[in-house]
């Protein structure tokens, strides 16, 4: 009720209470209180009835205050560090050297951390020696958890999806719901029993409950592959923020990120990179409070930006309304539906398109040589003959790309949804209308589902809740994460309608010539960032003129508000911070996979144990650096890699971990044929959902199934998960029963 049921009547629920539509405070908000308040009550009930387990001895008081003091005197010593940097930027710092010193002081400390928490001891390497306290295990976890995705994309697709996105693509609003609801499926069903186990890994569990050899090795190779996927967003919003911040290369900024990533994690393991990942939690909650806050203030005269942001919500429906009358954005849209028209043309007959394009700019080029014009003019003439494409199928993918790019902005708005709008279409509209409702509605759910169970089944996530002294702690381990956790994403939604009411009310309608530098600053970083363009040719920014890409419009805040540029270090801080705690958890869960998983001998000595934390560090090693090759390619947005390894990891593990833990009759060839039936039918979906592989496979048509969109893949593969190792169960019972 609390997500599904009120996503499904979401376009009934459209009545204003204090001046909210009620269907989306509760999307943005109220699911959020209500997932807490679930997680919460369920620790305190089942703690209860476990006697609240055995109180903790002297030395365990002791070092939780020491952790205490050391804390507090962090977070005091961090916000005099902010301080001092915003005086000395008042006083004349320049911008380069104020993002320099963000950088660097952050990485230097968590680099500090992982070099004090160095270790070669098994358990403190692979949980951390079990002695984490709930409260900063859940900072720990909020840390990791809190990816590039959340950080930097989540708003960005806030702002450019609104409720529910358009047609197939699925709104902003159902990141918030599937990643906080998936929690509460964590502490009901996961967490406490794997803790019970005293495992060290994810593939752990399968090889202890199933036996054998294929249980474990399979779920080394899922672990792999979908914290693979993670990471690579990861690394790529790495190389996003140290390049702004220091003006290097965008490969470059990879390379010096992915130095902080190997120092915490490489040397000290999980006892490391928890408390870095505890340090860079205040760093990133800071970096996206302080701005939003800010903005918030600055608009509505109140910092509490997820209780005022809802008077907003009003303003942009009226600016909407205003902006898709308005004459000059009409002849933007038409426009864009004439350039869409002209590549439509070109691809009736490629092979004479190209040639004739090709023709035309060489005759340009003689032109210009026979007048004697300027050098310059003729280099810009060459350079575009050469970007033509080489030959007719690279033209025919750049112009196909192209034409649907210009189709899809030649619609009011540039194609973007009305903010509070449930769905795409109309239920009661006509038939196309009702298809696209009906298609809208399903992709939101699916995709909602998939982060749900994506959430549950995540290796490098689950890994964190055996670092705690005991079930107790992990069940309040998991409130607290939950917690940490809703400080940003309550504030997320809020932050896109800010930034939206401060485009639409103040950047649109300004003239060229008069644009922020910033702009200009982040399109030469990445021009699919940012990009703006005089279509209609009256020297006014128009809405429809300006392109946005979802990871930049968090890390352009400050700068949209206006804030002191001491805000835009400490958000590209609280990025960085994001991306690298992520990527930490991640690159360990691949290595111990790797190492301890997939070579693992049952060795019990210590001889044996500590071979196979080298072989982590070393598999952590080679896996970071072919990751930060992949990065290097923007294989594709943040938002849009995570999502696709959150329906890697539901498909692979779950359906088999939460019968494998409430049922005994799941047995060995079960387990193994329902992870790779799961795990190869999303594989397949997405795959043969690649245009470049149906290309090349001649298969004509779309290939989606009742319409989903291949990102949501694991709604079919985790029903295939449970289908199969349910049937093959009751079928191999009475021949294999597994041992619990």
């Amino acid at each position: 009720m609390a997500s599904f049921g009120v996503v499904f009547f979401a376009y009934d629920l459209q009545q204003i209470v204090a001046g909210w539509p009620v269907s989306y405070w509760f999307a943005a908000q109220g699911s959020v209180l209500v997932f807490i308040a679930v997680v919460a009550v369920f620790a305190w009930i089942s703690n209860r009835k476990d006697g609240r387990a055995e109180a903790a001895d002297l030395i365990d008081v002791f070092y939780t205050r020491r952790i205490h003091r050391r804390f507090l005197a962090y977070v005091v010593l961090f916000l005099v560090f902010l301080l001092m940097l915003a005086l000395a930027e008042h006083f004349g710092l320049r911008k380069i050297w104020v993002g320099a010193i963000f950088l660097f002081s952050t990485v230097f400390l968590y680099a500090l951390i992982g070099i004090y928490g160095r270790t070669s001891k098994a358990s403190e390497y692979y949980v951390a020696g079990r002695r984490i306290p709930a409260v900063y295990n859940g900072m720990a976890v909020a840390a990791d958890w809190m990816s590039a995705a959340s950080f930097i994309s989540m708003a960005g697709g806030l702002y450019l999806q609104g409720f529910s996105g358009s047609g197939s693509q699925p709104g902003g609003l159902v990141y918030v719901l599937g990643w906080t609801g998936g929690f509460c499926l964590v502490a009901l069903l996961v967490a406490p029993h794997l803790r019970k186990m005293d495992l060290y890994t994810v593939p752990d569990f399968f090889g202890s409950r199933f036996g054998g050899h294929w249980p474990r090795v399979i779920a080394a190779w899922a672990a792999v592959l979908c914290s693979f996927t993670y990471v690579v967003a990861q690394i790529y919003g790495v190389g996003l923020i140290t390049s702004r911040l220091t003006g290097v290369q965008f490969e470059i900024g990879i390379l010096l990120g992915l130095g902080g990533v190997l120092v915490c994690s490489f040397l000290g393991g999980m006892r490391a990179v928890t408390w870095t990942q505890v340090t860079q939690y205040v760093v990133l909650i800071l970096a996206f409070l302080i701005p939003v806050s800010w903005l918030a203030y600055k608009q509505l005269g109140n910092p509490l930006a997820p209780v005022a942001y809802g008077q907003q919500l009003p303003k942009i429906a009226e600016l909407e309304r205003r902006l898709m009358s308005s004459p000059a954005e009409i002849e933007v849209i038409h426009e864009y539906a004439r350039r869409s028209a002209d590549y439509a043309r070109k691809l009736e007959n490629v092979t004479e398109s190209l040639d004739r394009e090709k023709k035309k700019h060489r005759d340009e080029i003689q032109r210009l040589l026979r007048t004697h014009a300027e050098e310059a003019d003729i280099v810009v003439a060459r350079r575009a003959l050469a970007a033509l494409p080489r030959d007719e199928a690279s033209a025919r993918e750049r112009w196909n790309r192209a034409m649907g790019d210009n189709l899809d902005r030649a619609k009011p708005l540039a194609g973007m949804p009305e903010h509070t709008r449930p769905f795409a279409g109309n239920p009661e509209g006509t038939p196309e209308e009702k298809k696209s409702y009906e298609t809208s509605r399903r992709n939101f759910l699916a995709l909602m589902f998939c982060l749900m169970i994506g959430t549950v089944g995540l290796p490098h996530l689950l890994t964190r809740f055996y670092t705690t002294r005991s079930v107790t702690e992990t069940r309040n381990s998991v409130t607290w994460s939950l917690f940490f956790i809703a400080l940003l994403y309550l504030s997320a939604p809020a932050l896109a309608v800010l930034v939206k009411y401060e485009i639409m009310g103040h950047l649109v309608g300004q003239r060229f010539d008069e644009l922020p530098v910033w702009i200009a600053q982040w399109a030469r970083l990445d021009p699919s960032l940012i990009s703006v363009s005089d279509v209609n040719g009256d020297h006014i920014l128009q809405f429809a003129e300006l392109r946005l890409g979802a990871d930049i419009v968090m890390l352009a805040t400050p700068e949209i508000g206006g804030l002191p540029y001491v805000v835009s270090g400490l958000v590209a801080a609280g990025g960085l911070a994001a991306a690298l705690s992520t990527a930490d958890g991640l690159l360990l869960t691949i290595g111990n996979a790797l190492a301890h998983d997939l070579f693992y001998r049952g060795e019990s000595d210590r001889s044996g144990a500590v071979r196979r934390v080298m072989l982590s560090k070393f598999a952590l090693l080679l896996v970071a650096l072919l990751a930060a090759y992949v990065a290097a390619q923007r294989p594709a947005d943040i938002l849009y890699l995570v999502s696709a390894s959150f329906s890697l990891a539901g498909a692979a593990f779950v359906p088999v971990m939460i019968l494998g833990i409430f049922w005994s009759g799941v047995t060995r060839p079960a387990a193994v044929a329902g992870m790779l039936s799961g795990l190869g039918l999303t594989l397949y979906y997405m795959l043969v959902n690649v245009p470049v592989v149906r290309s090349f496979l001649g298969l004509q048509g779309v290939g989606l199934w009742f319409d989903i969109e291949p990102v949501s893949a694991g709604v079919f593969g985790v029903a295939a998960g449970l289908f199969v190792t349910i049937l093959v169960s009751v079928l191999t019972r009475s021949h294999n029963r597994a041992v619990c």
